[in-house]
C-alpha cells in the first residue's frame, strides 16, 4: 500500500485525486494548500473527511512520511517543493511544466542525484498526452516499418483563454508562470512531435502578444522551426487567441506517406493506397478531451514503475528534450 498526499488543491488536483481513487494498493491520506479550506474540501470529497489538511507542504511531508506527493501547485513551486520531497526521500509526481527555467531543472536534477546516491527516490511529470490512444496507435502503425521513418512533423494548437483565465495571482506572470501559451498550453503538443523526432539541432522562434497585450506579460502566440540531425524538420505554432477551444492538430510525413492525428482520429495516407481513417476509443479518463485526458494512464503507470526496474517514462531525464527545447525555443522572447 502506498500512502499518497497531494499538495495544492486547485481544479487539476481533483483529476490526480480522481485517478488515484481508481486505482489499488493507494491510500491518500492528506491534503495540503495555503488556504486550508480547500483542503479540507477535498478530504472530504475523496476521503469522506478520512484524509488529514494541512496548510504546509513540509508538515505534512514531516508528519504524514508519505512514499509519494502530488505537485499540483502554481508552475513556479514545481521544482521548490519537488526538491522538499526529495530531501526527505519522498518519491514525486508533478504536474507540468517540470520547471520554469534550466536554473531550476538542473537543480532539481542535482537534488535527484544526491538523493539516489543512498535512498531510491523517483520523479514523475504529467504528460498524460503520451497515453492517448491516438499516439499509441500512431507508435504501432511506425512499429510496422510500412511507412519508413519520420521525416517531418506539423503541429497546430489553437485555443481560446481570455482576460477572465489570468485573473488568477500567479497566471499571465513571467515570474510565476513562465510564459504562457507554450509552457502551459501548448507543452504537451511539443513533447509529442520531440517524441517523433529526437533532439533538435536548431531552433528559430518567434513569441507575441496580439489579443492581450495589455493585460498579461507572457505569450498568447508562438511559432517555431526545428531542424535535426538527420535532415528532417518540424513546424509549431500556438495560440490561445482563437475562438475556441479546438482539437489539436499534429501530422508526421513519412518517407512512404504521413500520418495525421485530429482529435480522436488517426488518418494514415500511405504512397499509392487510399487514406485509412482509424476512430480511437480511449479508455476512461478524466480531464478535457483537447487537451488530452490520459491522466488516470499516466498515473497508474507512475505506480506501477514504482516497484520495478523499469524507468517510467516520464521520469526527469524522460522530459529532458522537452523542457531543453522550450527553453530554447523563449530564449528567441
Amino acid at each position: 500500500m502506498k500512502k499518497t498526499v497531494i499538495v495544492g488543491c486547485g481544479s487539476i488536483a481533483n483529476v490526480h485525486a480522481q485517478s488515484l481513487a481508481q486505482l489499488p494498493d493507494i491510500e491518500l491520506v492528506a491534503f495540503a494548500d495555503i488556504i486550508p479550506e480547500k483542503a479540507s474540501d477535498f478530504a472530504n470529497k475523496y476521503t469522506e473527511g478520512k484524509a488529514k489538511v494541512y496548510s504546509s507542504l513540509e508538515t505534512m511531508l514531516d508528519v504524514e512520511k508519505p512514499d509519494v506527493v502530488h505537485i499540483c501547485t502554481p508552475h513556479y513551486l514545481h521544482v521548490p517543493m519537488a526538491i522538499e520531497a526529495v530531501k526527505r526521500g519522498i518519491s514525486f509526481f508533478s504536474e507540468k511544466p517540470p520547471a520554469i527555467s534550466m536554473e531550476q531543472f538542473e537543480e532539481l536534477s542535482s537534488a535527484l542525484d544526491q538523493a539516489n546516491s543512498s535512498h531510491a527516490v523517483h520523479s514523475g511529470f504529467c504528460f498524460q498526452n503520451r497515453y492517448n490512444g491516438t499516439i499509441k496507435t500512431t507508435d504501432e502503425l511506425l512499429t510496422t516499418g510500412k511507412l519508413g521513418k519520420v521525416t517531418g512533423a506539423r503541429a497546430f494548437v489553437t485555443w481560446r483563454r481570455d482576460e477572465n483565465y489570468y485573473k488568477s495571482d500567479w497566471k499571465g506572470k513571467l515570474a510565476t508562470e513562465g510564459g504562457g501559451a507554450l509552457i502551459n498550453q501548448s507543452i504537451h503538443t511539443l513533447d509529442l512531435l520531440l517524441r517523433y523526432l529526437g533532439k533538435p539541432v536548431n531552433v528559430k522562434a518567434s513569441l507575441s502578444n496580439h489579443h492581450l497585450e495589455d493585460i498579461i506579460e507572457v505569450e498568447d502566440t508562438v511559432e517555431a522551426v526545428m531542424s535535426f540531425a538527420n535532415g528532417e524538420r518540424a513546424c509549431f505554432y500556438a495560440s490561445t487567441a482563437y475562438a475556441c477551444d479546438a482539437p489539436v492538430i499534429m501530422e508526421l510525413q513519412c518517407e512512404r506517406g504521413r500520418i495525421t492525428i485530429i482529435d480522436k482520429t488517426v488518418t494514415v495516407y500511405e504512397t499509392d493506397t487510399p487514406p485509412q481513417m482509424i476512430n480511437i476509443e480511449d479508455d476512461a479518463g478524466f480531464g478535457k478531451n483537447y487537451w488530452g485526458n490520459g491522466h488516470l494512464a499516466c498515473i497508474k503507470d507512475f505506480y506501477e514503475k514504482l516497484d520495478s526496474n523499469i524507468p517510467f517514462q516520464n521520469n526527469l531525464a524522460g522530459v529532458r528534450n522537452t523542457m531543453e527545447t522550450m527553453m530554447k525555443i523563449y530564449s528567441f522572447r
